[in-house]
Formats: C-alpha cells, sequence, structure tokens
C-alpha cells in the first residue's frame, strides 16, 4: 500500500507533465552584435514582441545585444551547439558559405525592392540550401543596410583617396580584397572592438550602414562620413538546424512566420533611419561627402571578375542578380 501512494501520485505527475500543464515554457535566446539604437537590436526586438505574442504559454524569446552572447562568430558556433537559439550574421556570412560572398559585391544591390527580387530567386532557392547544408538554417532575411565609409584622414571621393587608409572590415574576405584593390588597408574586427580600435588609432576608419555607425558612436571618434553606398548587406535571421529540429512543430512554425512578418518592420524602420541618423550625425559635427559612385564602379570590376572566376557558380550568380535589378 506505502508503495502504491508513492508510485500513484509519480505517475499523475508525470501525466500531467507530459500533457503540458505543468511543463514550463521554452527559454529562447536571440544573439546579435548591434547596440542600443542599432537596427538590429530594433528588429530582433520586434521579433521577439511578435514571436512571444503569438507563442503565449508555449514558449518566450528575449532578445540579447551588443554581443552579450557571443561575436558573431561565437554566435555561430553557439547556434551549433544549441547555446544559442537566433543569430543575426550579416557580412560573416561569407566566411561560412562562399557564395554568401554574392553580397560583398560592390552595387550590386540598387534598392529594397531589388534585394526582394534577388531573395527570392536567388536567396531561398540557391543560397539557403547550401547553408543548411553546413548546419545552418534561415528563417527570414532582414538587413543591415547600406555601407558608407568614416575616418579620421580625409573626406572619401574616389578611390583613391583610400590609399594607405588603415581601414576595418567585417569578417569577410570579399571585403577585405574589395578595399585593397580601392587602395586601402583593410583589417578585418569584431563590431564590438571597434570604437576602442578608432579611439586609439589603431583603425583610422571603418565602414558600415548609417544605423551601425550611429549606435556604434563613432561619429565621437571620426571627422569624416563619406557616403559611398558601396556595399548593401542583408542580415539572416539564423538556427542551427539541429537544434531548431528539436523544437515542438507549432512552436517552429510561428517563428518563422514571425520573423517573416517582421521583415517589413525592419525595412520600414531602416528606411527612416537612413534619413533621421544622417541629419543626427551632421549635427553631431561629423563632416559628410557625397562620393564618386561611378568611379568606385570602374574600381570594382576586378572584385567582379574574380569572385566570378574563384567561387562555383559565382559568375552566374552576380549575373543573376544584376538581371534583377529592373
Amino acid at each position: 500500500m506505502k508503495t502504491l501512494k508513492i508510485i500513484i501520485p509519480a505517475v499523475i505527475l508525470s501525466l500531467v507533465t507530459s500533457a503540458g500543464v505543468l511543463a514550463a515554457p521554452l527559454e529562447l535566446t536571440f544573439g546579435h552584435v548591434g547596440a542600443p539604437g542599432s537596427l538590429f537590436e530594433a528588429s530582433a526586438n520586434e521579433f521577439a514582441r511578435r514571436a512571444n505574442a503569438k507563442l503565449g504559454d508555449r514558449a518566450t524569446v528575449t532578445a540579447f545585444g551588443s554581443s552579450q552572447l557571443g561575436k558573431d562568430k561565437e554566435l555561430m558556433q553557439k547556434l551549433k551547439l544549441g547555446t544559442v537559439d537566433f543569430a543575426l550574421p550579416s557580412s560573416v556570412m561569407a566566411s561560412v558559405v562562399d557564395e554568401f560572398g554574392v553580397f560583398d559585391m560592390p552595387y550590386l544591390v540598387k534598392d529594397r525592392a531589388h534585394m526582394a527580387r534577388i531573395e527570392k530567386e536567388i536567396v531561398w532557392p540557391t543560397l539557403e540550401p547550401i547553408l543548411e547544408k553546413k548546419g545552418y538554417k534561415i528563417l527570414a532575411v532582414w538587413e543591415n543596410g547600406f555601407r558608407n565609409i568614416t575616418n579620421n584622414k580625409r573626406p572619401i571621393y574616389k578611390p583613391e583617396d583610400l590609399q594607405d587608409l588603415k581601414l576595418r572590415t567585417p569578417k569577410s574576405v570579399w571585403r577585405v580584397k574589395m578595399f585593397k584593390a580601392y587602395g586601402a588597408n583593410p583589417t578585418p574586427l569584431a563590431f564590438s572592438e571597434v570604437f576602442v580600435a578608432l579611439q586609439t588609432g589603431t583603425f583610422d576608419g571603418q565602414e558600415n550602414p548609417l544605423a551601425q555607425i550611429a549606435s556604434g558612436k563613432f561619429q565621437e571618434v571620426q571627422k569624416y562620413l563619406s557616403m559611398t553606398g558601396h556595399v548593401y548587406t542583408p542580415a539572416y535571421v539564423t538556427v542551427g538546424i539541429e537544434h531548431w529540429n528539436k523544437l515542438p512543430a507549432d512552436v517552429r512554425q510561428i517563428l518563422q512566420t514571425a520573423a517573416q512578418e517582421t521583415q517589413a518592420f525592419v525595412y520600414e524602420t531602416a528606411a527612416k533611419m537612413e534619413v533621421d541618423l544622417l541629419a543626427e550625425l551632421k549635427r553631431g559635427g561629423i563632416q559628410v561627402n557625397d562620393a564618386d559612385k561611378e568611379a568606385f564602379i570602374r574600381a570594382s570590376k576586378p572584385i567582379y571578375e574574380e569572385f566570378g572566376n574563384s567561387v562555383a557558380g559565382g559568375k552566374a550568380l552576380i549575373d543573376k542578380a544584376l538581371g534583377l535589378a529592373n
């Protein structure tokens, strides 16, 4: 009888737990490198808000910015380990899959409407399946943005103005090659370390979308902002496939839907930030100039040729992307 008294409550507890009555909600973490005020922060927080509203008691998504859960490379590793549930890689994706380097081709993406066509015709049918073979899955395509150059030496009007400039880049072999072709001295560095590197003079300058420049407070340690718009970088809501597939199917469906529905918010917010942040940066005292984009486009031809020749299917990717411009 005593044995039955012990067993019966245990069985009931087991059944109740398996029915989900007492099961604790899943705690899901979203790590990214964006600082407070960045597009990344706004995007990840909006996704968490939408997802949590749909998930109810099933799960909770919490976003952690400013590299709290790791820098880009670390976050990609943690996705595979399952210690982080979502990350928002951008340029670093080209170091995971060579073909993603197509987004490092200068002036490839004309505007967000063009990017939407590239997403539909290239990202989902071609790039995402290649990434899955590496153990990752993209839930949605968001944005990092059009990149511009800041530095402490001189305004940048043409590629030759970059000669010997010590320039920080993200971890992307093609971004490094591009700036070497322009005459600069580029070196990759984690975003979280850029402010101090600029402040101490380790680097003369860096390149980033306005949202990253302003949120990183680079205007406090940089004299010039040159509007080159040399590269448009998407950002990818990314998960590790093995860990992702362990989540309940209904939770996965809610999360993917919320991630894709957040894209419209991301694009709207990014477009507004481009206007508002440029005005804010000017008020902060940084000197702003427009670059000669045609000169940069002419100087970019060798990068297109090298990518087309060295990456399997690279030329076809470039041609298809450019063909979707209109």
